[in-house]
């Protein structure tokens, strides 16, 4: 399955972003899709996701702030970021693990968010 993901910007503290991924290639309906992000100098983190099904779960920094949704008709996954700190800029990734499997194997290509304080 191929991502391709979108939505990132320059916003100040306090705004909002959408991020939007979509897929193509593969039974989406098949895939945990997930939104991580890396940030300068630091690892990749897992930021949220959602099971095929639709349940969801999150980092414990953007609880509250961030919410991931799909849509499996459109082949879509998003990451509506509310109440964005300085902290949450980084470079944000799409990605699909398929429900019989232990790791995320699908990537899109990064989308960067940038936050002023």
């Amino acid at each position: 399955v191929q991502l391709q993901a979108s939505g990132g910007g320059l916003v100040q503290a306090g705004g909002s972003l959408r991020l939007s991924c979509v897929a193509s290639g593969g039974a989406f309906s098949n895939y945990i899709m997930g939104w991580f992000r890396q940030a300068p100098g630091k690892q990749r983190e897992l930021v949220a996701a959602t099971s095929n099904g639709g349940s969801t779960n999150y980092e414990d920094s953007v609880k509250g702030r961030f919410t991931i949704s799909r849509d499996n008709a459109k082949n879509m996954v998003y990451l509506e970021m509310n109440s964005l700190k300085p902290e949450d800029t980084a470079v944000y990734y799409c990605a699909g693990m398929f429900i019989l499997s232990t790791e995320y194997k699908y990537w899109g290509q990064g989308t960067l968010v940038t936050v002023s304080s």
